[in-house]
């Protein structure tokens, strides 16, 4: 009897062993073409790591902005090629820190950012000119990049030569996350309104980072990664073009973002699916003709999700096999999680620890060697066009739906990563899948771990802050920024321009987003959109 398929966290079956039959009818040139031409399934550019590796960026914030930059300084000095900055929720959702719905929350699941003044500190002494620094921020994404540029500006950096992405993607709030501030339309106006700015101001910034990985932490399947994702990616083109913008404009700084699971096959597999998919509905559908609209760039964090706070040594295991995942699937850049994260913020071993994973990947195995060794595998090839076709389908049940805005609106893709959810965690509870160490191959007690803790006294700290802000600023100057930021808000001019002059001033994140609030409100998830 043969062996029975074992099914893919996609659903899709993995054979028990592929052979020549399983490529019998399979167009090479068509599915596969070079690496850096379309349809990129290969990678996106033809040398890939044969040259130099992926940007290594590891995600790092805590705290205040001093102890921040702190770890910054360590990161660098262990060989980080790239910043990647983690916000508090206070500022995630637009409220400074003596804001009294920030009690509890400042410093704790990143650092904490209310003006300028912290920004400065953030970045002291690291000069923005040479380092690319990717920001995790939505909904208030539009301020800090331009407090990151006005941070620039004080170190005599030109805008033009400025690096890095801001996420940007407020779709996905609505979908997985929850930082939204404001509703779905003024959300998406002020996309389309960092598009417009970045193009004409800051050219090699990247100005969206469009995410499946934090919908795939909340239960997403593979395929529901990356058909959830690449909706969304269709819905701001659309939005940009609706907006007058040609596509060869913008579409070259768009970017991606997703999760790299242990099931390395099925990863790889997705990765290369995801390129094929996104390069054919550029091309295709909004007619892109500029190569660079075409491809898929994206960055890669190693999965949380699969992270214990049981045994967490084992969790050095399962990211060093994510980021192979990553790796072998042609990530521009990559973030590998701290071995100690499912139970608190990394220590600076930790920390150091992960991305020392990615340096031994780069430096010490033949994985930059060749270019997209698993081309023609029968395994992957087959997988990829499984993977494809699974969110093809799902993508088209979207389009039917009216689009990923309408389909959000209808609860369609929230109640399918539920379900997924709640399907695995019930495998899971069953022992019908091996989480090691948790439900299997466990120990009669856990060895004592010493996490990092946030100081308490943080929240004082940046209250006394922002009352010395407040205080030595000029007032008149911060009334009359917020007012015309507040008359762009209400027409149809780009709010940035007069946004960065409130900043400037030293008007705080949370004055700032309460300005724009007056005039578009704040969205519920009660409301329609």
């Amino acid at each position: 009897m043969p062996a029975e398929p074992r099914r893919a966290e996609s659903g899709v079956p993995i054979e028990p062993l592929y052979g020549p039959e399983a490529l019998a009818d399979w167009d090479a040139a068509a599915r596969l073409g070079s690496p850096g031409e379309y349809p990129f399934t290969r990678g996106v550019y033809p040398t890939m790591y044969t040259g130099r590796p992926w940007t290594m960026r590891q995600y790092a914030g805590f705290g205040t902005a001093a102890e921040s930059n702190a770890r910054y300084r360590q990161l660098i000095a262990a060989g980080t090629t790239g910043l990647s900055v983690a916000f508090d929720l206070p500022t995630q959702m637009g409220h400074d820190s003596d804001a009294p719905l920030a009690a509890g929350e400042v410093g704790k699941v990143g650092v904490a950012i209310d003006s300028v003044e912290d920004m400065a500190v953030l970045f002291d002494g690291i000069p923005l000119g040479e380092v690319s620094t990717s920001m995790t921020i939505n909904a208030p994404a539009a301020l800090l990049l331009l407090l990151y540029r006005l941070v620039g500006e004080a170190q005599g950096v030109p805008a033009h030569r400025l690096t890095g992405t801001v996420q940007n993607d407020v779709l996905k709030e609505y979908i997985a996350r929850g930082t939204y501030i404001f509703p779905p339309q003024p959300s998406l106006r002020l996309t389309a309104d960092v598009f417009r700015y970045c193009r004409a101001e800051i050219p090699r910034w990247n100005t969206i980072s469009i995410s499946g990985y934090h919908m795939a932490e909340a239960g997403a399947d593979p395929a529901q990664e990356i058909a959830f994702t690449l909706a969304d990616g269709i819905a701001y083109v659309r939005t940009a073009l609706e907006a007058g913008m040609a596509v060869d404009e913008f579409a070259p700084r768009l970017s991606f973002f997703f999760v790299a699971r242990t099931t390395l096959l099925e990863e790889v597999a997705k990765f290369r699916a995801a390129r094929r998919i996104w390069a054919r509905v550029m091309r295709e559908e909004f007619g892109a003709r500029d190569p660079r609209s075409q491809m898929l760039r994206f960055h890669t964090q190693t999965a949380g999700v699969q992270l214990t706070a049981q045994q967490p040594e084992v969790n050095l295991v399962r990211v060093s096999l994510q980021a192979l995942a990553a790796v072998l699937g042609g990530t521009q850049s990559l973030h590998t999680n701290s071995f100690d994260e499912a139970i608190a913020l990394p220590t600076e071993k930790s920390a150091r620890l992960a991305l020392r994973t990615q340096q031994v990947l780069a430096h010490e195995s033949d994985v930059t060697a060749t270019v997209d060794p698993f081309a023609g595998s029968y395994a992957v090839e087959s997988l990829t066009d499984a993977v494809e076709a699974a969110a093809l389908e799902l993508m088209r049940r979207i389009e039917d739906l009216g689009g990923a805005v309408a389909a959000i609106e209808q609860g369609y893709q929230k109640a399918e990563i539920e379900r997924t959810a709640y399907r695995i965690q019930q495998e899971q509870d069953s022992g019908a899948r091996t989480v090691v160490g948790v439900n299997r191959f466990r120990l009669e007690a856990e060895e004592p771990y010493r996490p990092l803790r946030v100081d308490p006294a943080i929240e004082e700290q940046q209250a006394a802050r922002l009352a010395r802000l407040r205080a030595g600023r000029d007032r008149s100057a911060v009334s009359r920024t917020l007012g015309a930021l507040r008359r762009a808000a209400e027409g149809s001019e780009n709010v940035l321009p007069p946004m960065k002059e409130a900043l400037a001033a030293r008007a705080t994140v949370g004055e700032v987003c309460g300005a724009l609030r007056e005039v578009w409100g704040t969205y519920t998830p009660a409301e329609r959109f």
